[in-house]
């Protein structure tokens, strides 16, 4: 199998845009190996450099409702029209990435629609509430590679469509 890296994305001082550090967290306390990323796309580059696969969590503002979920895979379709919280977004590390020769095998980006990311706030409840759902529909994510689950095959699946409103984008 191909190295994997999970990356949560995210401040925990701008309310809803720590929702990518609150996943990352989770999972460390279920024994999933996660890093947790301030916004530096440097640090971001490197986590995933050699990897065959990238899972990335991040906030969102796309006008969804907050708490929902969406799986975007491939380098090729990252999320669009949504507004980044950080200094630099996550298509940014990607084009820095690609010029370098540094981007992983899969891409695969989690987002989660913010409410609220104001200065000091925590987590809104909608947010809060996604939280498990996502940690769980990463380490489904992670099951299938270690099942010998290609790639390809991943960017199609849906991962739980019952608790989690999810929206699949070919790479």
């Amino acid at each position: 199998m191909a190295r994997a890296v999970v990356v949560g994305v995210g401040n925990d001082y701008r309310g809803d845009d720590g929702a990518g550090l609150a996943v990352a967290r989770l999972l460390r306390g279920l024994g999933v190996p996660a890093v947790d990323n301030g916004g530096d796309p440097a640090e971001l580059i490197e986590a995933w450099t050699d990897t065959g696969v990238a899972v990335v969590i991040d906030a969102a503002r796309s006008g969804d409702p907050p708490g929902t979920v969406r799986r975007h895979a491939g380098l090729r379709q990252l999320p669009e029209g949504t507004a980044s919280t950080h200094a630099l977004s996550l298509a940014d590390a990607v084009a820095l990435g690609r010029a370098l020769g540094r981007l992983p095998g899969e891409l695969i980006v989690y987002t989660v629609e913010g409410a609220s990311f104001v200065l000091g706030a925590g987590l809104s409840r909608p947010v809060a509430s996604s939280v498990p759902d996502v940690a769980r529909a990463v380490m489904r994510e992670i099951q299938q590679m270690r099942g010998s689950c290609s790639p390809t095959s991943m960017s199609t699946t849906r991962v739980d469509p019952t608790s989690v409103r999810m929206t699949t984008r070919p790479g």
